[in-house]
């Protein structure tokens, strides 16, 4: 798709070119049909639209929209229009208390897809069939727009969509444009590989293009993003990280896959960012250390800053107020080393087992044979949608796992002898990390994993029961032995 208005990389200078139409979010929403099938755009927490769907949530029409996301949003959408009543189906991913409740009570349908995945579901895949995309922009032209602060699957959204509205928001910086590499597979049966050699490398435009015949209107706004607010690192998430860094201390010294770099990935979140402070005291060598995820959060900033990252790609700035502020002030800086690039290039399988990345996740339990639940509390009730940590965890050269070993101060294990929901299967995941070890089960048969991760992962309180349980069920015949009853007492 090519217009001639688009303009050269870099060289964006003001908000609107031309003269589309402008609309007020009222407006804007009453366009929309009651029972739309809507595509936003968001991922990490920002770079979401804000004024349209808090003019849904505060319509006075019987609303019932089936919203598409790529990844997490802020509470205008997250919140106030689901609160509303106006979502009856949802996709992909939801993380507030609101979404949560109503997700539980079936009030919604939600569906959780993987982060990858969801823009050819939408464009090829049938899962929806769209009506209109709602994005943030930074800047607005004949067929084209810069986006925010987030990608995610606004590109594969935005081609798929018959309409499109654009909320053009004036708190963001023009200079974000610097941050952009927007490069749209091409459609299957005829898909060409992603022709990305460097992960810092860029292959495509700062600005997302449409059919300039789809743009309904242009709704201006200045609300900030809903940005993310980090807990401080517990004592446990410091031990998890002391351990992690060990653990990766050992396999660049083992692995020849990381004599020259060595290309990370971290799941959002405070153990998230101390995991990232405790590499920043790893001693890397001659290695480049380059970050080729998801999600870009203050962390990472500080490796930057210290000298101890090479480049960091992503899909999403998840960042704290404070980290966005620092962003904002220097952008131009942190945009030699930072890139943002659409969900279905940051999560594709491909270029994660081509860089070869070690893919860092936490989860809500692991079982003892090695099964991860990301998503589910007790097997049945959704906490939060599996996000982009599926593309990682199957397609990482060394896939971890890292969590504290307990929650509601040591009441609860997360260790279990049986996931009543998994997200990840035993054979995704190559290590497991807790405050209080590391269980490295590459190569180990299931019960032999089972006795390294009760050794060195699961708290001293319930270590002793879960060996009991593994004892008393080795005993029977078969690869895998349970005893479904007694594994279901942990979940009471």
């Amino acid at each position: 798709m090519t217009h001639n208005t688009r303009p050269e990389p870099g060289t964006v200078d003001r908000r609107l070119y031309g003269d589309p139409t402008r609309l007020d979010a009222e407006t804007a929403a009453a366009g929309i049909d009651a029972d739309a099938t809507v595509l936003t755009g968001g991922f990490g927490s920002v770079g979401y639209p804000k004024l349209i769907p808090l003019a849904l949530a505060e319509s006075d029409r019987d609303l019932s929209l089936t919203l598409v996301s790529s990844g997490n949003v802020g509470a205008e959408i997250d919140v106030d229009l689901v609160e509303s009543g106006a979502v009856d189906r949802r996709f992909s991913y939801q993380s507030s208390s609101v979404a949560r409740a109503k997700t539980n009570a079936r009030e919604i349908a939600f569906g959780d897809r993987n982060a990858s995945a969801i823009g050819d579901e939408v464009q090829y895949g049938g899962l929806v069939d769209p009506d209109v995309a709602v994005v943030e922009a930074i800047a607005v032209g004949e067929g084209w727009f810069v986006p925010s602060t987030s990608l995610g699957q606004v590109p594969a959204f935005v081609e798929a969509a018959d309409r499109l509205v654009i909320e053009l928001n004036r708190a963001q910086p023009l200079e974000l444009q610097a941050l952009h590499d927007v490069y749209r597979p091409g459609a299957p049966p005829d898909r060409e590989p992603i022709p990305l050699a460097d992960p810092g490398g860029r292959i495509g435009d700062p600005f997302v293009e449409f059919e300039p015949e789809t743009l309904v209107g242009v709704v201006e706004t200045d609300r900030a993003d809903d940005t993310y607010t980090f807990r401080d690192p517990t004592d446990d998430d410091l031990a998890v990280a002391a351990n992690l860094g060990a653990f990766l201390a050992d396999e660049l010294a083992r692995s020849a896959a990381f004599d020259d770099a060595v290309h990370l990935q971290f799941g959002v979140g405070s153990l998230g960012n101390a995991l990232m402070g405790e590499l920043k005291e790893l001693d890397f060598g001659d290695r480049d250390v380059v970050y080729f995820g998801e999600v870009v959060q203050d962390g990472l900033f500080d490796m930057l800053d210290a000298g101890r990252l090479a480049s960091a790609s992503a899909t999403s700035l998840a960042l704290t107020d404070e980290g966005q502020r620092r962003l904002f002030d220097d952008v131009e800086r942190y945009a030699e080393d930072v890139v943002l690039r659409p969900a279905d290039v940051s999560n594709h399988p491909g270029l994660i087992d081509r860089f070869g990345v070690v893919g860092v996740n936490s989860a809500v339990e692991i079982d003892i044979y090695g099964n991860v639940n990301s998503t589910h509390a007790r097997g049945t009730r959704m906490i939060n949608g599996i996000g982009g940590s599926a593309d990682y965890n199957r397609n990482a050269l060394v896939s971890v796992c890292a969590l504290p070993s307990t929650l509601k101060g040591g009441e609860i294990s997360r260790v279990v002898p049986m996931a009543f929901h998994v997200d990840h299967t035993e054979h995704d995941i190559d290590v497991f990390v807790t405050e209080q070890g590391v269980a490295d089960v590459r190569g180990l048969a299931p019960v032999e994993r089972a006795e390294l991760i009760v050794e060195e992962c699961a708290h001293p309180s319930f270590a002793p029961e879960l060996r009991a349980y593994l004892d008393d069920v080795r005993e029977q015949d078969g690869h895998i032995p349970h005893d479904v009853a007694r594994a279901a007492e942990w979940h009471e």
